[in-house]
């Protein structure tokens, strides 16, 4: 279980929000949701432990996250607004690359990760040359060689196409299926079959 307890965050001289209280438990999906500059992708990076946040504490598993980071970030995977590859690598070495930041042994090959989010054509391509979408494919396809528990991913729909969008449900719906967490930013609608979409509102 993630929580936040009465979080602040300020950026620069700007109050984003204060007091802020968060609770995600297995099998449930959190959407973060407001406009542009209130905080999302701060909100995000704060839960995940990259930021710090101006007072409260964040709890997994009822101990705070600062006690253990690593064991934290071994339970989590984060795709932000930057996809996080190296561009002068293909697919496949980028995915190469995340496995050796992970503990575990992933369920699923590279290729089959590849093949799950449409890229199995372009695997030996460098990412310079991929579309903006075939990049952000990449990114996702990390989803599918990790069995961390939390996933927390900044709008994971952004230039992905329609049927991209409906595997990347499918694979939060299979997470959620199977105890995981879920906490995310989109501006698109997210439609999960089995599973509630808590929102949390953030505003001016």
């Amino acid at each position: 279980m993630l929580k936040a307890q009465s979080i602040t965050c300020v950026r620069g001289d700007r109050l984003l929000f204060q007091d802020l209280n968060l609770e995600v438990r297995p099998g449930e999906a959190c959407q973060i949701q407001g406009g542009n500059g209130v905080g999302k992708t701060t909100l995000l990076r704060t839960l995940c432990g990259l930021s710090l946040p101006e007072s409260g504490e964040i709890f997994w598993n009822d101990a705070p996250i600062h006690e253990d980071p690593g064991k934290f970030q071994s339970d989590l995977v984060y795709i932000g607004h930057s996809n996080g590859i190296k561009l002068d690598l293909t697919p496949k070495e980028n995915l190469i690359f995340a496995l050796t930041l992970q503990s575990v042994i992933p369920d699923v090959s590279i290729d089959d990760a590849l093949d799950r989010v449409g890229l199995s054509g372009s695997q030996h391509l460098l990412c310079r040359v991929l579309s903006a979408g075939q990049r952000r494919r990449v990114a996702i396809a990390r989803l599918y060689l990790s069995r961390a528990p939390l996933w927390v991913l900044d709008e994971p729909l952004g230039a992905i196409d329609a049927a991209g969008v409906q595997g990347i449900e499918k694979a939060i719906g299979t997470h959620l299926d199977q105890g995981g967490m879920a906490i995310l930013t989109t501006h698109q609608p997210l439609r999960l079959q089995h599973a509630p979409i808590r929102a949390v509102q953030l505003d001016h």
